[in-house]
């Protein structure tokens, strides 16, 4: 009797241990982006129009979202590499953005990161590091 038992629970054991194919998961349908770009800052969507916010209280220049998911719009300023004033303007999302800095020759465009309260350390497609801070 204690065999049949045995036998009944190795049999539940392994049928109930065998994975279920799973559909392939849905794609969200979202405005939000996986990474922010430098093209970002100089239009709005209609979907972050419906969320545009200004506080002038705040550093930002203004941000777009929902609690939890904004994304920020920037004036920065800072040096660049040798040591030159840099300024522009930026789009973060949490902790990394995107977007345009000007120094004394021409417009650069830029991905950045958060450092500390404030400030941020920039790079541009070659490799050059710029550190900022927002204005």
């Amino acid at each position: 009797m204690q065999k049949n038992y045995l036998i009944l629970l190795l049999l539940f054991a392994f049928y109930s241990c065998k994975k279920a194919d799973a559909p392939p998961p849905k794609q969200i349908n979202t405005f939000y982006k996986e990474a922010v770009t430098a093209d970002d800052r100089k239009t709005i969507t209609p979907e972050e129009a419906k969320t545009y916010h200004v506080n002038k209280t705040y550093q930002y220049e203004y941000r777009t979202g929902n609690p939890g998911n904004y994304e920020y719009n920037y004036d920065v300023k800072g040096i660049n590499y040798k040591g030159d004033s840099v300024f522009g303007n930026i789009n973060v999302h949490r902790k990394y953005g995107a977007g345009i800095l000007i120094d004394s020759i021409a417009e650069i465009e830029i991905n950045t990161e958060w450092i500390s309260h404030g400030k941020l350390k920039a790079f541009d497609n070659k490799g050059n590091e710029y550190q900022l801070v927002v204005k």
